[in-house]
């Protein structure tokens, strides 16, 4: 039986190779033919429905697009992809999309394709769609893969897998997304960053000014910022991540503000980009921030994220005083450091990592932290450790973390000591709290104390996230208990 089986597998393995095979070098035609097309096939669905032959995108360069109606960052590029692909069709350029669904079903796909302006694979032809997604090793959407029409199938020089990239930085300034085209644009943007100047970053033929808060004028002249380290905050009223770092923000602003009162050769300030969806919501969120901003819908604001390549907000740009580049990542930073983090410059940062490395052998290897019931471990870059998402603060971490590798749970070292710190020392045995009357319950009202057991810190239970961690009690109960007294029986 196990070698019928196993025959049986290799038979059903030999088939899925020769269907392969079949649909990838099936019919006549050149590349593009062979891969889009099948012997069964030989058209495409154009948005009106109607079949278009494959062989009519022999000779223009072709995306292959893997996509899916469900996942919003999908859905954000194709609005991005179909205004680039109708620049280039107004121009009458030779390029053409094909779309490859990975929706759930015909009325997903139906949906998602009434907005694309190209061409498609039937819903109903999946051997074709898993073939595509196998022959370029699709793991991720969207995925926008290139096939130049000089190119074949055996030289992956010529078939390029960035796509989405691509049109991000560059939109239909890529196209015809050549090898000297790519190098083209490379030079330029080096170009571009050699002679950047906060100047020519923030002003533009109809705009030299900024907005702000002052009581004797609502605008700034952009030359006010030359010579200072400017920060550009991207972010929006919507994003909930950006409402949750905004304090944080604001409280460093004004603490680096403060330590710059008495120098006049230096001074720090950060430009609002937004991302908010209208003119309301623009004016309401820069209400609550004491900084500068672009105005509400300036054109700067989309050739500064493209610049930047900026696909997640919040997002904290650092300039230098002579108006290049620090960082990418200064939201990070003022998470890691606060306001020692400025001036943002390499030397104050290796520095930091100094003290941060001294500071890190002083903690212990492990910890519990109460919300997480494994131990956690003490790791760094070399030991593990990476970019993260702290799951106490919700803010970027990197570097130095309290890590449960099998559960990916990690915090940074200052919420594992901020959490802990709230609780006496934890040893095992029998413990007695008295309650606090104002806050129990009728049942609990007719004792005044609370005999619990604890064993380890992992039987703290969390309430809720606003809270305090509470232990469990000797009969089971678990509810929130107001603690006035926490001392051994």
């Amino acid at each position: 039986m196990r070698r019928e089986g196993c025959e049986r597998r290799e038979l059903e393995e030999k088939e899925e190779e020769e269907e392969w095979v079949l649909i990838i070098n099936g019919g006549v035609g050149g590349i593009v033919s062979r891969l889009l097309g099948t012997e069964k096939r030989d058209f495409l669905l154009s948005p009106n429905g109607d079949q278009v032959k494959v062989s009519e995108l022999e000779g223009k360069v072709v995306g292959i697009y893997f996509s899916a109606n469900w996942y919003p960052l999908c859905q954000k590029f194709t609005t991005v992809l179909a205004n680039v692909y109708e620049q280039l069709k107004y121009k009458g350029a030779q390029f053409e999309v094909v779309f490859v669904s990975s929706d759930e079903d015909i009325d997903a796909f139906n949906r998602y394709r009434a907005c694309m302006p190209w061409l498609a694979i039937p819903y109903s032809d999946l051997d074709s769609k898993k073939a595509l997604n196998k022959r370029f090793d699709i793991e991720d959407i969207p995925c926008l893969t290139i096939l130049r029409p000089d190119g074949n199938l055996e030289d992956n020089t010529t078939i390029l897998h960035d796509g989405v990239e691509l049109i991000d930085r560059h939109g239909a300034r890529a196209f015809p997304f050549s090898k000297d085209r790519l190098e083209e644009l490379e030079r330029v943007e080096k170009a571009k960053r050699e002679n950047q100047t906060i100047t020519n970053l923030l002003a533009n033929d109809n705009r030299d000014f900024l907005l702000c808060h002052s009581s004797l004028s609502k605008q700034v002249s952009i030359t006010s910022l030359q010579g200072k380290t400017i920060g550009l905050y991207f972010s929006a009223q919507w994003c909930l991540p950006g409402l949750k770092f905004n304090p944080k923000l604001i409280s460093i602003y004004n603490k680096i503000k403060q330590l710059l009162t008495h120098k006049r050769d230096e001074d720090f300030e950060i430009v609002y980009v937004s991302s908010d969806r209208d003119q309301a919501a623009f004016n309401a969120h820069f209400d609550t921030m004491p900084w500068l901003a672009l105005p509400f819908g300036d054109p700067t604001i989309k050739t500064l994220t493209k610049y930047f390549d900026v696909r997640a907000i919040p997002c904290l740009v650092i300039i230098g005083p002579n108006g290049k580049t620090l960082t990418k990542h200064g939201r990070n930073l003022v998470n890691l450091y606060f306001e020692k983090a400025y001036p943002f410059t390499e030397a104050q940062l290796r520095y930091l990592e100094r003290k941060m490395e001294e500071e890190a052998m002083k903690l212990p290897k492990t910890v519990h932290h109460a919300g997480h019931h494994h131990e956690l471990t003490l790791v760094s870059e070399g030991t593990g450790g990476g970019p993260f998402i702290c799951c106490d603060c919700e803010e970027q971490g990197s570097g130095w973390a309290y890590q449960c590798i099998g559960c990916g749970y990690e915090v940074h070292p200052k919420c594992a000591k901020a959490v802990m710190s709230h609780w006496p020392r934890l040893w095992e045995g029998y413990f007695e709290a008295k309650l606090d009357k104002s806050g129990v319950t009728k049942h609990e009202e007719r004792r005044s104390t609370v005999t619990f057991f604890v064993s380890t810190a992992t039987d703290l239970v969390r309430v809720s996230r606003f809270e305090p961690f509470v232990p469990r009690t000797g009969d089971g109960r678990s509810e929130p208990i107001h603690l006035k007294g926490y001392r051994p029986c």
